[in-house]
Parts: C-alpha cells; structure tokens; sequence
C-alpha cells in the first residue's frame, strides 16, 4: 500500500452539487451525496453512494484492478436499453484505510455514460 503524498495527492470532499449519471434517457444514479475525488493530475471523479445506484441495472463482471494507492477495484457493467456498457462502473469494496471514505460508492468511466452535476 502506498500512502498518497506530496507527489501524488488524492482528496476526497462532499461535492454540493447533485449529480446525475444516465445511459441513453435511463437514469442509472442520482445523487446528493457524491463524493469527489481529486488525485494527482488525474480528472477528478465523482463516486456514488450505492443505495442513490438503480442496482438492478448493474451486473458484476470478473474484472479487478489494483490502484497502490486505493486497493482493489471490482467492475460492473450497465444493462440498460437492451445494451450493455462492459465494465462501465468501478468499486473499492474495501478500500486501504486511508481511502474508507470511497467504500460504499461506484464510480464511471464517461466515455460509457453520461455524469452530470446539477442544481
């Protein structure tokens, strides 16, 4: 586990805005809890809390990664429409300690899917 430092930075705050992530006019989240978090130069991301996720429109896929800084991520796709988006969302399910806070959420890939802030 690397701890983020002065040369990778990674933070993590509550955005204020809602956000909204769709695929085509299906609304897969909608949320007013959507943490950002901002590491290194990397774009900053907007992770969803599950329970503002329509989870039945998500499927598990067989898909880790490992992030030295966050831990393992798991994948799903989203089902929606009659398509499917391989490997659309990413999850930390048991982050390193230093990123708990990411837990619980998922975050998209928006070339796959529409993130919007509103309000």
């Amino acid at each position: 586990m690397k701890l983020p430092g002065p040369d990778h930075p990674i933070t993590i705050t509550q955005n204020p805005r809602r956000v909204r992530v769709t695929a085509g006019d299906i609304v897969i989240a909608d949320t007013t809890k959507a943490l950002t978090l901002k590491e290194a130069k990397y774009p900053a991301v907007q992770y969803v809390p599950r329970e503002d996720t329509n989870m039945a429109l998500l499927e598990r896929t067989d898909r880790v990664t490992h992030c030295p800084y966050k831990g393992d991520a798991s994948y799903y796709s989203v089902k929606a429409d009659g398509k499917t988006l391989d490997n659309a969302i990413w999850t930390y399910e048991t982050p390193f300690p230093a990123m708990a806070e990411i837990s619980g959420h998922l975050a998209f890939y928006p070339d796959k899917v529409k993130i919007e802030e509103v309000g």
